[in-house]
């Protein structure tokens, strides 16, 4: 199929949202938006196609009954989510499990390996990532004890900057923070700590302390991610990770560039700018907080414009 497929998002309101989704000309639900689920194809949303033969299908769908979009790489889901975060608020201080805890405690859903990309933040901004526990029963302790800030390992960031985080890291998005997370296909997190917030009704949040404990890496592992730049045409393309679960690069384009798809399938959101892809002697226009698939053997293309996108793949 030599035909991009646009994705129309689903939006979640969360504690912790506010309205920086509407900066990508999203009608949003309320002032306390939190997520968009630009490629989603979940129990608990899915995005839908917005264009071409399989308008109005969904994610879920195009992946159980159009396999050959995909290369026919087969499994019983599709394997990525991807979103964009808008912290108005900290996030609760997490972690999520890996495939075999999830399968087997969270009715057969995938673990949760991530990755954040920092599209924008304020000046100061945290993230907390990973812990200062030596051993489990200190880590225990700390918990116990609510000492927090010798718990956790707090990080300043700036927009631009790339995080990898593997299913058993402690982590947390600060207040002040917007981000593209890719990550494996689902929506299980344990909660350790959430600054004893409330939810709409008046109740303490739930948290998952004896679950946490059985899943967080400890002691704390801090990933060695070293980026690789390369350029084709008018395109830089960063390689932030290449790894078991995705593959996510960053693409500046500043003018034109030709590119061949060769991955079964690749997600494409558009960050900033604006361009057109051409192809089939077709132009096909794109714009900030676009998302759009290239199949399988979607062949050669071209990139034109002043753009900022990230992509992934498996």
């Amino acid at each position: 199929m030599r035909e991009p497929l646009f994705f129309k998002p689903v939006f979640k309101e969360r504690i912790w949202g506010g309205e920086q989704l509407t900066s990508f000309d999203y009608e949003i639900p309320s002032s306390q938006t939190g997520e968009c689920w630009a490629f989603a194809a979940h129990p608990h949303g899915q995005s839908i196609v917005k264009n071409g033969p399989f308008k109005g299908l969904t994610l879920g769908e195009l992946w159980d009954n159009h396999q050959e979009l995909f290369g026919n790489v087969g499994g019983d889901r599709f394997p990525l989510l991807t979103k964009i975060l808008d912290a108005n608020d900290d996030l609760s201080v997490q972690v999520h499990p890996n495939d075999e805890f999830a399968h087997k405690h969270e009715n057969g859903e995938l673990g949760k390996t991530e990755c954040w990309y920092i599209i924008d933040c304020e000046e100061g901004a945290e993230i907390i990532f990973g812990h200062h526990a030596q051993t489990r029963q200190e880590f225990v302790e700390m918990i116990e004890e609510r000492k927090w800030d010798k718990l956790l390992r707090r990080v300043p960031i700036k927009p631009g900057e790339f995080y990898f985080v593997p299913s058993g890291t402690i982590h947390a998005i600060g207040k002040g923070t917007l981000i593209l997370e890719t990550q494996q296909n689902s929506d299980t997190t344990y909660r350790v700590y959430d600054y004893d917030r409330r939810d709409n009704d008046g109740n303490l949040r739930e948290l998952h302390i004896e679950k946490s404990n059985e899943v967080t890496t400890i002691p704390s592992h801090q990933p060695d991610i070293k980026p690789v730049k390369a350029t084709v045409d008018d395109l830089k393309i960063t390689t932030f990770i290449e790894g078991e679960y995705f593959t996510v690069h960053k693409w500046a384009l500043n003018g034109h560039a030709s590119l061949k798809q060769t991955k079964p399938f690749q997600l494409v959101s558009v960050l900033c700018g604006e361009g057109t892809l051409e192809v089939n002697n077709q132009h096909v226009s794109f714009k900030k907080g676009d998302h759009f698939m290239l199949p399988f053997d979607f062949g050669t293309f071209t990139l034109v414009g002043e753009a900022e996108f990230i992509a992934s793949h498996l």
